[in-house]
């Protein structure tokens, strides 16, 4: 057995990490340390901070040292910490091992010992290691003997002599008793340490595993390598999303290996598997989202394409499938339900809730859980732009009584969380949404356009893109961007609101026809929403059916929170009337004001 360096084994509190390969554990109620469920990745992160203990370590530094020479969002750094978080503070009373560190990184503020487990003097690199090379190597103190002239008398030597060898043999006998002791409580260790157990699953981890080619053709298998490697790419952008490495995945290619020992192995919750097969000039993909730990099946879709452009085609159909597993995954996760809930628990509680997508968008309950995720942790990037997302975009959906307290308190959170992750593509859309409901365009053009470049599946900054194209003048761009949004997520929460932006872009461009046909669609899916049942009484009334649009414009007035469509100068004042450029004002004046006019409207 290989002697242990003793920079490689620490202690702190009740907890023994063996950094050469033993693992971390947990010292029991016998004394005896038994293994602690923590993945390799988690174990590497423990080991730097523990190496620097007392220390704030950057993210960047831990991200260096854990995942060399390869690109990871600041994402899979969070994951792993609120994993190791759970297993250090299990059972804690208050307090945590690891310390968040606002806008610089992680600290442990736990003491830390290192464990002295160097060989014995006299013992070579070839022996056997024996159990006391785990401990301490005893120091038995030497007598503190003033040495006499030459002329002390040789009996006082002798007497000394004797004591001293009396001292030796009592101090033998102590040394075999603690040895006999510790011994015992080694042999508990090393079994406990043997026991088999798999490596801890944490939160929104997943594998993509290589796509079976169905081809006839056994040179198409580049092209379901390139959906499964695009796919690993595009779901390690997602926030707090855990993806096995492309390489450590294609060691499962053509092994029938069930899926729960595949998820012990990899530590991770879910897999996503598929096929792809091309026959002529069509390629049908599918696939699958499994929960390793039950086997059951949690998604399932199939995307069709031609063939004429693979690179394109391969392109969309990841997307597609990013897009919607962002969807899925915290719909599962939510559904685990903890006794202790921490930081990440709130927000994917919330996440599921908008991607659940209740008529009227996300309510109280999502402001609720967010400020439960700042009250543990302050300093939350992802929980400060969450809770600056939902606010503002209850006041650009009409759906507040307070717009003003909204819109102030969520553009301090959305600045404390750019200054703090200003690589975030979530922290620069609830900047966007922010900017967007102060009716400042131009500049939250730029936040979406940031979002796009930082991850190019966030697929509702292609429907906020769009409406500040509108509302600065580029209406030619919106009806594009806000179709790409709809493409790439079909069966969306917000596809009411997707539809309304086309059914205005076509109804300020007099498409009259068509303007109805889109926010009929929009009012179907969300009922709730006053805006869109004011767009289409608009529409309604600019086509001459005045009867319908008096009956969707009481029911917008029933719906808004304040007295927007009370009259035609309302609507001005309360809208966005006054920063639109003259060109789209213009337009809203030959067909908007002019439908609703006709609807009933009154100018005063």
């Amino acid at each position: 057995m290989e002697v242990l360096a003793s920079s490689e084994v620490f202690l702190f509190e009740d907890f023994r990490l063996d950094r050469h390969g033993g693992g971390l554990f947990r010292r029991d109620d016998d004394g005896a340390f038994v293994p602690v469920a923590v993945g390799s990745r988690g174990l590497d992160i423990l080991g730097v901070l523990i190496t620097r203990a007392g220390e704030v370590v950057s993210k960047d530094e831990i991200i260096a040292a854990v995942w060399p020479e390869t690109v990871v969002e600041d994402s899979n750094l969070t994951v792993q910490i609120s994993a190791l978080r759970r297993a250090l503070d299990h059972g804690r009373a208050a307090g945590g091992c690891i310390q968040t560190v606002s806008g610089r990184g992680y600290r442990l503020v736990a003491p830390v010992t290192r464990y002295d487990a160097e060989p014995h003097a006299g013992s070579s690199a070839d022996d056997n290691c024996t159990e006391d090379e785990f401990a301490p190597t005893p120091v038995i103190p030497t007598p503190m003997v003033p040495i006499a002239a030459s002329r002390r008398r040789r009996g006082t030597v002798q007497a000394i002599a004797g004591a001293f060898a009396v001292m030796l043999v009592l101090a033998g006998g102590a040394w075999r008793l603690w040895l006999i002791e510790r011994t015992a409580t080694v042999q508990r260790f090393a079994a406990a340490a043997s026991i088999p157990h798999s490596l801890a699953a944490p939160r929104l981890s997943i594998v993509v595993l290589p796509f079976a080619n169905l081809s006839n053709d056994p040179n198409q298998q580049y092209f379901a390598d390139g959906i499964a490697d695009d796919l690993t790419t595009d779901l390690s952008r997602i926030p707090d999303m855990l993806v096995i490495a492309r390489n450590t995945a294609f060691t499962y290619r053509n092994k029938l290996i069930d899926a729960k020992q595949i998820g012990r192995e990899l530590g991770v919750r879910y897999i996503l598997e598929g096929s792809v097969q091309r026959s002529d000039s069509e390629v049908r993909v599918n696939a699958q989202l499994i929960e390793a730990e039950t086997n059951a099946h949690l998604w399932a879709e199939r995307f069709y394409g031609d063939a004429g452009d693979l690179f394109a085609l391969q392109n969309e159909i990841t997307t597609r499938i990013a897009v919607a597993l962002n969807q899925e995954l915290p719909v599962a996760e939510a559904a685990r339900r903890t006794e202790r809930p921490d930081v990440l628990d709130y927000i994917l509680r919330v996440r599921a809730i908008i991607a659940n997508g209740r008529p009227g968008g996300p309510g109280a309950k999502t402001v609720t859980l967010l400020e439960r995720a700042l009250a543990l942790d302050p300093h939350s990037a992802e929980a400060q732009s969450w809770l600056a997302y939902v606010l503002a975009g209850r006041v650009l959906s009409n759906m507040t009584d307070s717009a003003a307290v909204d819109i102030e308190r969520a553009k301090a959170l959305s600045e404390q969380a750019v200054a703090a992750s200003p690589r975030s593509q979530l922290a620069h859309i609830a900047k966007g949404q922010v900017l967007r409901a102060q009716r400042r365009y131009t500049e939250a053009t730029t936040e979406y356009e940031t979002v796009l470049a930082l991850d190019r599946n966030w697929v509702f900054a292609y429907f906020a893109l769009g409406q500040c194209k509108l509302f600065t003048g580029s209406i030619e761009e919106t009806i594009p961007l806000v179709e790409k949004a709809i493409r790439l997520s079909p069966h969306d929460s917000q596809l009411g609101v997707w539809s309304y932006q086309i059914g205005l872009a076509h109804l300020l461009q007099s498409h009259t026809e068509e303007a109805i046909m889109w926010l009929e669609k929009a009012r179907n899916h969300t009922p709730a929403h006053s805006i869109i049942r004011a767009d289409l009484a608009a529409a309604y009334g600019f086509a001459g059916e005045t009867e319908r649009a008096g009956a969707e414009l009481a029911e917008a007035r029933r719906l808004s929170p304040v007295d927007r469509y009370s009259s035609i100068a309302r609507s001005r004042t309360i809208g966005n009337y006054a920063v639109l450029t003259p060109q789209i004002r213009a337009l809203f004046e030959a067909t908007y004001l002019v439908g609703l006019r006709k609807a009933g409207m009154p100018e005063e």
